[in-house]
Formats: C-alpha cells, structure tokens, sequence
C-alpha cells in the first residue's frame, strides 16, 4: 500500500545493487518513499573476479533504474561510491540529499569468500568495519537526524544455544558484588562468530552501541537468517529488473543453491552430517522487515533496536530431503569445508517483528517450486565447476565437491 506523502522518507540504501538491497529499493520506491542508491558495484566486480555470475542476467544499474522509471513512473537516484573509501564524497552526498533514513547492505557478505584467502580476509575486514564506521561517522557529522537501519546476521550468534531461545539483542544477567549485592543488568547478547565475515558483524554491534550511546544516532540493527527465494513482487514486474541468483560455492545461499542443483542435475551437496539448524527469512520477508523498520524508528534516547529478521528454522539435512522429494534429485554427502559443529539446535525469538505485524512467509512448495523454475530456465547459464563450495576454514577442512561417481550424473 503506498504511502502518504507525509510519511513519504527519502532513503538512502547503500549496497542497492546487491541480492537484497535491489528488491529492498525497488519495494521501497513502490511504496512511495524516495530511494536514492549508494553502491560502488563492488558485487560485481566479484562476479568477475570469481568467474561466476548470478545464474539470472542482471542488467547494468542504468539499464536498471531505466526500467523501474519506465514500468513504475517512479525514478531511484544512484551515486557510485565506495562508502569504506570515499568519505569525502559520501558525506557531502548526505549534505546535499539530507535522507531521513540510511539502510545500510554494503558489506561483502559471504563467509566463505572472507575465508578464501589471507587477502579476501583482510578485504572483508577493511571494506566492511571501514563502512560502517564511516557510515556512522558521517552521520554525526552531517548534523542530521538521520535513522540508520543495518543488515545484520543471525551468524554473529554462531549456531549454538545454552538451552534458551536467542534473545534480540540484549541479555537479561544478575551481577554479584563485592558486597555480595545482586544487581541486574542487560548485556549484548554473546557474539561467537564462525567466520572472519560474521565477526565483521559482530564488531559492527559494537560501532552501533558506541555511537548510539555517545551521539544518540538512532539504529535498528536486523540480525537476518539466510536468505532464500529470487524475486519480490517488484523484481516480477520486467525481467530487466530481475533479482540476483547466486549458485556458487561462494555466495549461493543454501536452500537456493539446493533448488538450483536439482534444476541442473547436479547432486544436492549437503556438507559434512547435514545436522546444521539454520534460521531462513523469504526475500519478500526481507524487504518487508526493512519497510517495518523504518516505519518504527527508534527516539534519539533509545538504545539500538535489535531485531532478529527470520521467521524459521530448519536442519539443512530436512532441506535436503525436503528438495530432493520435490525435485527428484539427487543427494551427495560432501566434505564440511566449514571448521563448525557437526550438529546444532537454533532456537530463535522473533517477537518484534511479528508485533509490528509482519505475516511470515514461510516455506511453501509452490514458492521452492518457483524458484526451481527460475533455476531451471537460467540453468543454460550455470558453471558446473563453480557449484561447490571450495573455500576451507583452515587446512584441516576439505573442499565440498561430490565424488566421481556422483559427477557423473551430472
């Protein structure tokens, strides 16, 4: 339902380019907020780097906007801008644009490519923490009021429980003095991160909480569970605006890269036991929660919001089955190029969101149906060779490739 043109904000959605922040803008923009995207097209770069694109055809950012303008009447600004390099030039866009809202989805988001190599590692480090502090920083120093929403991940929590559900956010903990007084207080919930990217993530919390606490910047910081389904219904609307579908070992999101694998005849790669709980979100989801947020900003004398933006979870194993049925694939087990428990529960509270009336969308045949479709009509374009997952945490794990036999059926 599109807005008033009162509560009509002007946005800014760094990282607009990207799996989520395209749907995220474009949903933005039908609402009837005005979107203006900051990317330095950094994911496309990668593309090349990788030798993997998205297994859909994303067209250049102007063949892009063009498109939206053309099908909507609607028109989305966009500035190149590497936010973790270009200060300078990113505050005087904040200066000149004056946003109500800034979204932030600028930064490398694979675990796997963070741990590809000493060099990928320290890449994820700089661009990510180097973002979002000046992203902060320039916040401040604008002057202005602006409400900073930050995609987050379930990730920084690791995959672990103490036999309670994840809290969002904050923990409640009783603290024995000296005195032998017992004083309460609530913390940030302990970060065990599983890869140099979720430890970006978890750092982040820490710039969030420091600038909330010192220049009163409001945030909303959304712990998101892994991400699944390509299109929204804004994507739908003209193939030119279709979503990115990432299949590689690298960036291919798990249930995805399931469905995918099935569409193309390659085995469904379950690493290690398949005994990891995950927590999984639709994209539709995902820009819905984004819209939820900056509808329920925080006040300048609140802490950060913290909401964990996921709405179930599963065992990858069950996924892998649940696929393997619909599809009739087949299913391969591979080496875990992970260094992670070969088993976990998840339990996770999603209150929040639910209160500010989220309607879930959870998985539902007809919607792992159309993604198979997507992957089936794209799967001329997939590079067999850049389905597994080959970056290992250490030296002592193995890359995820099925065996010769399986290979073969492909």
């Amino acid at each position: 339902m599109n807005l008033e043109k009162s509560q009509s904000k002007k946005i800014f959605v760094l990282g607009g380019d990207g799996f989520c922040g395209w749907p995220t803008s474009l949903h933005l923009s039908n609402i009837g907020h005005d979107v203006v995207i900051i990317d330095n097209l950094s994911r496309r770069n990668i593309d090349n780097e990788l030798e993997a694109g998205s297994l859909t055809p994303i067209q250049p950012m102007g063949t892009r906007l063009e498109a939206w303008k053309e099908n909507t009447g609607k028109k989305i600004g966009f500035y190149n801008i590497d936010i973790a390099e270009d200060y300078d030039q990113f505050l005087q866009v904040i200066q000149s644009e004056q946003p109500d809202a800034i979204v932030h989805f600028a930064e490398q988001r694979s675990a796997p490519y963070s741990m590809k190599s000493p060099k990928h590692k320290r890449y994820t480090v700089n661009n990510n923490l180097n973002a979002t502090h000046n992203v902060l920083c320039a916040i401040v120093d604008s002057g202005l009021d602006i409400h900073l929403v930050h995609l987050g991940t379930m990730g920084v929590y690791g995959y672990g429980t103490a036999g309670m559900k994840i809290p969002e956010g904050y923990l409640d903990v009783e603290v024995q003095t000296e005195s032998g007084d017992r004083v309460e207080q609530q913390i940030l919930y302990p970060t065990n991160p599983g890869s140099v990217y979720h430890m970006t993530k978890s750092q982040d919390q820490l710039l969030f909480q420091y600038y909330n606490k010192n220049d009163s910047v409001r945030i909303t910081d959304l712990h998101q569970g892994i991400v699944w389904g390509t299109n929204t219904e804004e994507t739908k609307m003209d193939e030119r605006l279709i979503n990115r579908f990432d299949y590689d070992g690298d960036y291919g999101t798990v249930l995805n890269r399931f469905l995918m694998q099935a569409a193309v005849g390659y085995p469904i790669t379950v690493h290690g036991t398949g005994g990891q709980t995950r927590a999984f979100i639709h994209i539709q989801d995902t820009v819905r929660c984004v819209e939820l947020a900056i509808a329920n900003a925080p006040a300048r004398e609140e802490r950060v919001m913290i909401f964990n933006q996921m709405t179930e979870t599963h065992r990858v194993n069950d996924l892998a089955q649940l696929v393997s049925k619909l599809t009739g694939g087949e299913i391969a087990y591979v080496s875990n190029p992970r260094k992670e428990a070969a088993k976990n529960d998840l339990h996770v509270k999603n209150d929040l969101f639910l209160s500010k009336g989220l309607n879930p969308t959870t998985l539902d045949n007809g919607l792992l149906q159309e993604v198979t479709e997507v992957a089936g009509k794209y799967a001329h374009r997939a590079d067999h060779s850049k389905i597994p997952a080959t970056s290992t945490w250490t030296k002592e794990q193995k890359p995820g490739v099925p065996e010769a036999k399986e290979e073969s059926s492909v």
